[in-house]
Formats: structure tokens, sequence, C-alpha cells
């Protein structure tokens, strides 16, 4: 019986005919994940960082401007159209006003209506929208679905409120 596998098996020896194609199985799906990763993380990246930039816009501009809300409205369009109007196509997909939150808070830390001391305007409720969402391509929970939540907080350069 021993014999006669290794008779048959020795045929197989040297004939290494087909052997890339087995290579190219088992690594292929391992390529494509990693690629899909990569590709995933850099949107995630990119759509973080825009979001970020935006935000530290308007606050930037709210830290200058007077702290009665007046300008509150101007500062969400720049968040999600980088203009005060709010034409155009926002800067990213399903971002709207309703994302923005504006903060003023006092040299305590609180809320206040009065004079602050710092602005905050931070995103809340924006998810990213995967092109490859793993977790749905390998029937998982895991989901790549997840919060953008930038927060920028500037001091208010205004000394004296109106």
């Amino acid at each position: 019986m021993w014999q006669m596998l290794c008779r048959k098996t020795r045929r197989f020896r040297g004939d290494d005919r087909g052997l890339q194609l087995v290579e190219l199985a088992i690594a292929l799906p391992i390529m494509i994940v990693l690629f899909a990763t990569v590709a995933e993380f850099g949107r995630y990246f990119q759509a973080y960082s825009t979001l970020a930039k935006g935000s530290r816009v308007a606050a930037r501009y709210l830290a200058t401007a007077p702290a009665d809300g007046s300008n509150d409205f101007a500062a969400k369009n720049l968040v999600v159209y980088g203009n005060l109007t709010g034409t155009g196509n926002p800067i990213a997909n399903d971002l709207t006003i309703e994302n923005v939150d504006i903060l003023r808070r006092d040299a305590f830390g609180n809320p206040t209506t009065g004079c602050p001391t710092t602005v905050t305007v931070e995103i809340s409720d924006f998810k990213h929208q995967p092109v490859f969402d793993l977790g749905k391509l390998m029937k998982s929970s895991l989901t790549l679905n997840i919060d953008i939540k930038p927060s920028v907080t500037m001091r208010y350069l205004l000394t004296q409120c109106t």
C-alpha cells in the first residue's frame, strides 16, 4: 500500500505546472482585502481632514465675529459649503448645516450667551459612507460606516462684547 502511494506521488515531484495558479488563488483574496482596507482608510482620512479644515475656518471666523449669534448661520455655511452664502455643493456628501454645532464657553468652560472665552465648532451625527464595506462583504457585524466627529476650539478674540 505504502509503495503504491509513493509511486503515484513520485510522478508529481518534478511537475510545477499550475503551481502559480494555486498561489494566485491563495494570495489574491488577501491582496484584494488589503487594497480595499487601504482605500477606505484613505477615503476616511480625506473626509476627516476636509471636515476638520472646514470646522477650523468657521471657528476662526466666529472668533472675530460678534458673540450675539448673528453669524452662526454663515459659519455653518462655511463648514458645509465653503462659503458664507451657502451656495454650491457640500464639501462632503450628506453633510448639512444640522450636522454643525457651535458652542460658546466662558472662562470656566460653561456654556454662555454673554461674552465667551472660547468658540467651538464641531460636526455631529455625520457618518463616513464606505465604497467597500468589508463587513457586508464578509457578512459580519463589523462595518466601516463610522462617525466622523472633528471639533475645533479657538479663543474668542474680541475683548469687548457688544
